[in-house]
């Protein structure tokens, strides 16, 4: 199991460049965000103000990243990995018999948390090479104009290198995050120095004290300090590539030091100079390193952005193979780490709706509005789900869930609370990008299973079907060598092998009906792939094949026959080299069964174009695959 395996220096290097790119660059835009003058609801700047902020940021990212995330949350491990899609297997598994509607709701509740994760995605490399680019302004004003134009160049060299993999140059990216953590923590103290009172800040009495005592201010505040803590869920979502304790060792170790000491240095900044606010993190850079923490600070943000687009890639990936998005063409670009994979549907998608954010908001502090309410909905969804996993699966003492549980809730809701006032200034991109991730998640789940069943009734028992070849075997002409046929469970006929018989009246002397089964675990042992039936009968030549694939994997079919390539159960020695493959193509057509409202029916026939190739995604021979095509109506 990942979160198992042993702490290796290494691997706390690796998890550096990938995981805490997100959460690393935050100290850019967080203060500077929450003490913008052209926000619609202005923080005034004010040693009092400048207190409370600092602290509540301080306490922000303990709670939340380091007791939430760090200490709680990623001990709920499935099999290793985390993330809100594994959050879900979790809960399914933990849910007891005869409760199938909590569950539902629960799950359904984890599907919108992954749909903002979407959101995210495209929000984080926007918000974050633009936020590095403007520090360019803090040299020069001159070079205002470049900022956009800068933006765009890099973000759309950073998707094309997508289809490369990470594998070549993600051991470059530990490094350069160990010299950005080293050099903000090394500003940060730089102003602590000049201005030691703001180390006051760590008294929780300050935030206490800002909110309780400037409630209609603090509280808008909350909308911008959220801002200190986007990327927590990274540090789950990439547990798996890491284990937990290398990315708990990372972030006691480095990251949250690094993080606290900029974000006082900051503050203690604006103690001494209140026009610092207009950029306080460069303007806390000594003046001759400026251009080298521009530099550092774009290549910060550019492995920010590769982390959350990476984490798009695996959960749309994840969502496919639980059923909730069509399979889609995805390209492994190690031969190491089955985690790394290019998705191309998904980056072109991602490219297109950054690039329009960009040119849309044409600023970070604009996007910072949208930017907290996508992680605050991410948040408060994984507490929520971890709470309830706490106390069906580990059987947590109740008082403990109600009074830690709720306690951890009311900060979450208050940040999610804070976003919703931004909701007219552009909160509410996230939330529709949600929603339409997430109706188009459902209502494909829907469709699924609106097909699967009218499907079934097409393809009729199996049972039966093998029964009649072998009570009439003269109806059907057995020609030389093995036939393969795909199908989606081993209760009904495939209709390719039913349209073979039934108009062909051909069938291969060795037939296997093969089955795919997608576990709810990230990977399944060779040892337990594989499970065999010969239908009945030991000489009619037919099999039965039921393969299973851990969410995390990529179906091969011939890989998993030659598993069983020379089994004693199968009737026949197997030759995986010379099978011919057959696959069923459905056509979908809209129907007049009350099954869907009609526009959710045109949505699910869309969504089914972008299916990727069936012959490549399972890994079959091209030369040696054969498709027969079956109408059936939605």
């Amino acid at each position: 199991m990942h979160n198992k395996q042993a702490l290796r220096p290494p691997l706390v290097i690796a998890a550096l460049g990938v995981v805490f790119g997100d959460i690393g660059t935050s100290p850019i835009y967080t203060l500077q965000t929450v003490f913008n003058p052209g926000d619609p609801h202005p923080v005034p700047i004010s040693e009092t103000h400048v207190y409370g902020v600092v602290s509540l940021i301080f306490w922000s990212v303990m709670l939340i990243v380091t007791l939430t995330y760090v200490s709680l949350v990623m001990r709920a491990d499935n099999d290793g990995e985390g993330g809100v899609m594994a959050l879900i297997t979790l809960v399914r598994r933990c849910c007891p018999a005869g409760h199938e509607r909590k569950a539902a709701v629960l799950s359904g509740l984890g599907l919108f948390g992954a749909a903002l994760f979407f959101g995210d995605s495209m929000i984080t490399p926007a918000i974050s090479v633009l936020s590095s680019i403007e520090g360019l302004k803090v040299i020069e004003p001159e070079f205002d104009r470049w900022v956009i134009p800068l933006t765009v160049v890099i973000i759309v060299a950073l998707f094309s290198v997508q289809r490369r993999g990470t594998e070549n140059i993600g051991r470059f990216f530990g490094p350069v995050m160990i010299a950005w953590f080293s050099g903000i923590g090394a500003c940060g103290i730089g102003g602590i120095v000049a201005h030691p009172d703001i180390l006051r800040a760590l008294s929780p009495t300050y935030a206490l004290g800002f909110m309780a005592g400037h409630f209609h201010i603090a509280f808008f505040a909350l909308a911008a300090v959220v801002l200190s803590v986007t990327g927590a869920e990274a540090l789950y979502a990439d547990m798996g590539h890491f284990g937990r304790p290398a990315i708990v060792t990372a972030w006691l170790a480095l990251v949250l030091p690094a993080c606290v000491l900029s974000y006082f240095g900051q503050g203690a900044l604006l103690l001494g100079d209140e026009n610092a606010v207009s950029a306080p993190f460069f303007l806390l850079v000594p003046e001759w390193a400026r251009i080298p923490m521009v530099v550092l600070a774009t290549a910060a943000t550019v492995i920010a952005s590769q982390a959350v687009i990476t984490g798009a890639f695996s959960v749309a990936a994840q969502a496919a193979q639980l059923g909730y998005l069509p399979r889609l063409r995805i390209a492994h670009t190690s031969a190491q780490a089955m985690g790394q994979i290019y998705v191309p549907w998904i980056n072109g998608v991602l490219m297109v709706a950054v690039l329009t954010l960009v040119l849309a908001f044409r600023s970070s502090a604009a996007l910072a509005y949208a930017f907290g309410m996508a992680v605050t909905g991410t948040i408060t969804i994984t507490t929520l789900l971890f709470l309830y996993q706490a106390r069906a699966r580990w059987h947590t003492p109740l008082w403990i869930v109600v009074v830690g549980g709720g306690a951890l809730l009311v900060v979450d809701l208050m940040f999610f609370a804070a976003n919703l006032t931004k909701l007219v200034h552009g909160a509410w991109l996230p939330l529709l990008i949600a929603i339409a991730a997430f109706t188009v998640m459902v209502t494909w789940q829907r469709g699924r299973d609106v097909v699967t069943k009218a499907r079934e009734e097409a393809e009729g028992p199996l049972q039966d079907f093998v029964d009649k070849l072998v009570a009439d075997p003269a109806a059907t002409v057995r020609i030389p060598g093995t036939a393969v046929f795909l199908n989606r469970g081993g209760e009904t006929a495939p209709l390719s092998m039913r349209a073979n018989v039934e108009h062909n009246h051909v069938l291969h002397e060795h037939a296997v009906i093969m089955s795919l089964d997608v576990q709810p675990v990230p990977r399944v042992p060779d040892d337990q792939r594989i499970t065999l039936d010969n239908l009945g009968y030991t000489d009619d030549g037919i099999s039965f094949v039921s393969a299973k694939f851990g969410y995390m994997e990529r179906p091969d079919v011939p890989a998993a026959l030659r598993l069983v390539e020379e089994h004693p159960s199968m009737e026949a020695p197997l030759s995986v080299d010379d099978a011919t493959y057959f696959l069923s193509k459905l056509e979908l057509t809209p129907g007049d069964a009350p099954t869907m409202a009609p526009w959710r029916k045109r949505l699910f026939i869309a969504t089914s174009y972008i299916t990727a190739d069936a012959a490549g995604h399972f890994g079959l021979p091209l030369d040696r695959t054969v498709i027969i095509g079956s109408r059936i109506e939605v």
